[in-house]
């Protein structure tokens, strides 16, 4: 920031008049006109596009994207509630997650609720197994609870950006989507293409994760939007950022709005300023460490001295997770978490006293452990943690498991094991399925 101090006013002498009478004069210095502030350099805030610049970058932006927008099959849908939905959707599914990944999600989720009002009578266990595998369950939730709300409300999708923010899920960002896409309402969307293409527009260095740099980004990106086609402008300056003007390697030769890029500028007059040195790059936040131990329990069905075989009819326990937090409310294999690195003998304390304490199961006093056999380790990259899992396959006999349904607050069940490779299970559990089944030569596991 340019933190100038204005000149200080001059000291004007006494002046006399004919009377004698001294009076004291208040001239005003001549005002000097304000240096043009170096690009990168100014107060953010007061930055701002001329009007002749928001011109040429809608006019040449539009005519960009009309020759080079990518075939997506949310883009098909015609304007109305069917396009909001379609833009809903996708962009829910588009955050962290690459489009080419999303396309067949997006087809398959509207094969099965082609509308809201389909969606709204989809449970949560539906929706899960529709969505495992792109990570983040959250949204998965919202967009059901979302729905619901919609169809109570009457069906029809909110038109504004201010009604949409009101149903579960939809944020400014989401709601600006489906406001300017689907019912042409003039507002900027802000997405991490557009925070870069701006950043390098008009070579703001400031911390783009900085609330106030987020504010003036919005306020920028709203002073470009086109008026006539709002929704294909901020589509097209999304699609600017995901296709040319990337993070690592921006096509700057093939940019319709080179010409107006300060980056761009800056970097042909100096050659130790890169269009990559905006936005400014933040310090990712270091991974947290975590350790979980795993049990694949499995209840065979046949009696005593009966030989187990990969072959043995069985089922699996699955065990929920709590409602709120990481992967709220999605199965998985029973899990303990650990304090940090533990040994084999460590582990199994600790996966005994669980069973023990969830499904009254004694293992210490059990002789009908068929198998128990440490199978390996993995370890699961999240956002922000890392997490390490040890992982073991526990054989028993079915009367050694009697525990009611209604005892206790944990929700579970018996999957069938060859079932289990069609449920909606996250990455990491389904890594874990396809570790164990392995060893046991079972082939359901798939690739992840």
């Amino acid at each position: 920031m340019n933190n100038k101090k204005k000149p200080n006013t001059p000291t004007i002498p006494d002046t006399i008049t004919k009377s004698n009478k001294r009076t004291r004069t208040q001239l005003k210095p001549k005002p000097k006109p304000e240096p043009e502030p170096e690009p990168g350099l100014c107060d953010i805030e007061d930055l701002c596009f001329k009007e002749e610049q928001v011109a040429e970058i809608r006019e040449c932006l539009l005519k960009w994207y009309d020759v080079n927008k990518r075939d997506l099959p949310w883009r098909r849908v015609e304007e109305g509630d069917g396009k909001a939905y379609a833009v809903w959707v996708s962009e829910i599914m588009l955050q962290q997650t690459r489009v080419q990944t999303v396309v067949g999600y997006f087809d398959k989720w509207m094969a099965k609720w082609p509308s809201v009002h389909h969606l709204a009578l989809a449970s949560i266990e539906e929706v899960n197994e529709m969505w495992a595998g792109l990570g983040y369950y959250r949204r998965a939730r919202f967009l059901l609870e979302g729905a619901k709300m919609v169809v109570e409300e009457g069906g029809q999708f909110p038109r504004s950006v201010n009604d949409l923010r009101k149903v579960k899920g939809i944020g400014e960002y989401t709601a600006g989507a489906i406001a300017s896409i689907a019912f042409n309402e003039a507002v900027p969307v802000v997405d991490g293409n557009v925070v870069r293409v701006i950043a390098r527009l008009k070579t703001i260095s400031a911390n783009p994760k900085d609330k106030a740099t987020v504010n003036s980004i919005w306020r920028l990106a709203g002073q470009l939007v086109d008026r006539h086609r709002p929704g294909d402008f901020n589509q097209a300056l999304m699609e600017l950022g995901a296709t040319l003007c990337t993070l690592a390697n921006p096509s700057c030769s093939s940019c319709p709005i080179s010409a107006q890029c300060n980056a761009l500028s800056e970097s042909k007059r100096s050659t130790s300023t890169l269009v990559t040195d905006y936005p400014t790059k933040v310090a990712k936040v270091k991974q947290r460490r975590d350790f979980s131990a795993i049990s694949v329990v499995e209840i065979l069905d046949g009696e005593e001295g009966t030989e187990y075989t990969s072959d043995s009819t069985s089922k699996i326990l699955l065990v929920k997770r709590p409602e709120e937090g990481l992967l709220a409310g999605l199965w998985e294999f029973p899990s303990v978490p650990m304090d940090g690195e533990a040994n084999v003998v460590t582990r199994r304390r600790a996966i005994d006293k669980f069973l023990n304490d969830s499904f009254g199961l004694n293992l210490t006093k059990s002789s009908n452990i068929v198998e128990r056999e440490e199978v390996g380790e993995y370890v699961h990259i999240f956002t922000h943690i890392r997490l390490k899992m040890y992982i073991e396959l526990l054989v028993l006999r079915s009367q050694d498991l009697h525990r009611e349904k209604g005892k206790g607050v944990m929700s579970y069940k018996y999957v069938d094991a060859k079932a289990v490779a069609t449920m909606g299970l996250t990455t990491g559990v389904r890594k874990v399925k396809c570790m164990v089944f392995s060893i046991q030569k079972v082939t359901i596991c798939f690739i992840l």
